[in-house]
């Protein structure tokens, strides 16, 4: 199993930037893919970003250029970085560890960014 902690979330004004935090602990070994995910007032999750075991990224066309998954090792830490916030960003941030067939879920975290 995995367990997921994200950190990081927070009020911004438009254009400004903010680093989302993913600590895991468990099987961490076993993640194959790694995931940020969002979901906003009366609309579906949606997959934002995610980073393979093997460094591959994927990004939603909206967040291309602006936000970077990345990965410490040494820490355990899985980040979203978020530059050029916009207030369509605002969302409750999940990340998700995909192991095998299983995938486990943070606690999420609230983005709101201010026009």
């Amino acid at each position: 199993q995995v367990q997921l902690v994200e950190s990081g979330g927070g009020l911004v004004q438009a254009g400004g930037s903010l680093r989302l935090s993913c600590a895991a602990s468990g099987s961490i070994f076993s993640i194959n893919v790694m995931g940020w995910y969002r979901q906003a007032p009366g609309k579906q999750r949606e997959l934002v970003a995610t980073l393979t075991s093997g460094l591959y990224t994927k990004y939603i066309d909206s967040v291309k250029g602006r936000f970077t998954i990345s990965r410490d090792n040494a820490k355990n830490t899985w980040y979203l970085q978020m530059n050029s916030l916009k207030p369509e960003d605002t969302a409750v941030y999940y990340c998700a560890a995909q192991v095998g067939s299983s995938r486990y879920w943070g606690q999420g975290t609230q983005v709101t960014v201010s026009s």
